[in-house]
């Protein structure tokens, strides 16, 4: 058995990846890797033997712009251990492998921890932290301006490169604004399902409507966008809006702000003194930023 650092580009290892992301969490990688999705800021290690992945846990570095400050964290993902090789302390010693190698590198660490895994992270030395996420207040009556956000489902090449570059280059529109976000964004958007485009603000918004609730998860654009002048052309009704990330300050006005602890989805763990800032100033860390 051996330890591998940053293997991604080794297609048998990656192979062997898929396979055990998908036994485990029902997704693989490989879509997003050949569409060009990766960009080197995934870093997995893994114990193999014999061809075979019997745990991983990957490093994602991960830069936020919050104001006029940026900071490098590093976000660990894809823990998982192969059920055939639990409970021997594998995934522990990959993860503590990880914080060895980036000490002094970053300015801090965290993570999304399963609420089965809570205790381990405690363990492991890391902190426990609360997000806060935004809802639209009730009382604001948002009136239709200008043409709705259209969907870019079936997009052609041109606006599809136009979605590209943005992401890649654009400005986003959060408080805690990931800079190196288009690895992950376009993992999450690859299907272009949750994409809209307003040609006449040249912005995209990325919408999901659930049980009345409608989730606008991402704004990007080549230029800042007001979040108002977004509301105002949204393409479809709902009964409570909820934003996948933490408004400018400029925006907040319209927004209720309530700590949000993952619910019955994940815990937010952290090591570093920066990352207390999340729940000080109230931020929330895009939902296409989990790792």
């Amino acid at each position: 058995m051996q330890l591998i650092r940053g293997y991604f580009l080794d297609d048998a290892l990656r192979a062997a990846l898929n396979a055990l992301t998908r036994r485990t969490f029902g997704f693989d990688f490989e879509k997003w890797f050949q569409a060009g999705g990766y960009t080197g800021d995934y870093v997995p290690y893994c114990l193999e033997a014999d061809g075979r992945i019997l745990s991983n846990a990957s490093a994602n570095i991960m830069r936020f712009r919050c104001g006029a400050q940026e900071r490098t964290y590093i976000q660990i993902g894809t823990v998982m251990t192969d059920p055939a090789f639990r409970g021997r302390g594998y995934a522990r010693s990959l993860i503590e492998r990880i914080l060895s190698d980036y000490a002094g590198k970053a300015d801090g660490f965290y993570l999304f921890g399963d609420l089965s895994a809570q205790y381990f992270y405690d363990k492991l030395g890391f902190q426990r932290g609360m997000q806060y996420r935004y809802t639209l207040k009730p009382d604001w009556c948002v009136c239709a301006q200008g043409k709705p956000f259209e969907s870019a489902a079936a997009a052609g090449p041109a606006l599809l490169a136009h979605y590209r570059q943005c992401v890649q280059h654009g400005v986003g529109n959060a408080m805690l604004d990931q800079i190196n976000r288009f690895g992950l964004q376009m993992f999450y958007t690859a299907g272009m399902e949750q994409v809209y485009y307003s040609q006449e603000l040249d912005c995209f918004a990325c919408l999901k409507s659930q049980n009345g609730v409608l989730y606008l998860n991402s704004v990007i654009s080549p230029r800042p966008v007001a979040l108002r002048a977004v509301l105002e052309r949204l393409p479809m009704a709902y009964q409570t809006l909820i934003l996948g990330f933490a408004p400018l300050a400029s925006d907040r006005a319209l927004f209720d702000a309530r700590p949000y602890d993952g619910q019955e989805d994940y815990r937010f763990f952290y090591q570093g003194g920066a990352l207390r800032q999340i729940e000080a100033e109230r931020l929330f860390f895009p939902v296409f930023s989990h790792a």
